[in-house]
């Protein structure tokens, strides 16, 4: 099994902390190539930061386009650019935020998100339509602290990610989705203390793609090259 990740944030930190999460998840023999955003923010947290982060992700896959894999993940809550990768890629593309509303909604549940900085809201809201995920949505709840804070100082803005996990409960969520790379490994920490099950997004990133991986060999599908991405990098054109 070969699994590219693809970490549209620059901060190579952030990347080897989502591969350390993800590892235990997988099965021991498989491969996990990591690439990390070549331009682009440290820490994406704005409409501009996002659409360069999708530059920078569809550009990260169309390098690595001609190998063979299995699954594209990809590692930034918002999933930049999983649209157009999925229309280029010849294998199942995943992101942190599709797969945590899918696993979500799937078991029924009513959910609300907790992530690092305002401007998250509506962008999420956005996302959360795009996949036929908003009528489960019940809230989204936004920290001062941006993800790449909570990235940095997890034991120093704990008590606000607590205080915001609580609200989304009062909202009326039946489970709580930690929303960022940064917050990647965070929601043990908070299971043992929160009245609703969390999710955690690098362990629903690991669990659809899985999903994914089992379904294509079911149909005789293994690793394989994406041709139309390669001929994109080739061309120049990202």
């Amino acid at each position: 099994m070969r699994l590219l990740c693809i970490n549209p944030n620059t901060t190579q930190a952030m990347t080897d902390k989502v591969i350390a999460t993800l590892r235990p998840l997988i099965p021991a023999d498989a491969e996990i190539v990591a690439e990390t955003a070549r331009f682009g923010a440290p820490t994406i947290s704005t409409r501009a930061s996002f659409a360069i982060g999708g530059h920078a992700a569809l550009e990260a896959f169309a390098r690595r386009a001609s190998e063979p894999w299995d699954c594209v993940l990809l590692a930034c809550f918002g999933d930049p650019a999983l649209q157009a990768i999925q229309e280029v890629a010849s294998v199942p593309v995943h992101g942190m935020a599709q797969a945590s509303m899918l696993l979500a909604t799937r078991a029924r549940r009513r959910f609300s998100i907790v992530t690092g900085g305002a401007a998250w809201r509506p962008m999420l809201r956005e996302f959360a339509a795009l996949i036929g995920c908003a009528d489960h949505l019940v809230s989204i709840r936004t920290t001062v602290a941006t993800g790449g804070d909570i990235f940095r100082d997890p034991d120093g803005t704990r008590a606000e990610m607590l205080a915001a996990i609580d609200a989304c409960i009062e909202d009326g969520a039946e489970c709580v989705i930690l929303g960022g790379a940064g917050l990647a490994g965070l929601a043990e920490g908070f299971r043992g203390v929160a009245a609703v099950p969390i999710i955690d997004p690098v362990e629903a990133l690991a669990r659809i793609a899985l999903e994914s991986i089992a379904s294509e060999r079911m149909q005789g599908l293994g690793p394989r090259p994406s041709p139309a991405a390669a001929d994109l990098h080739e061309a120049g054109w990202i």
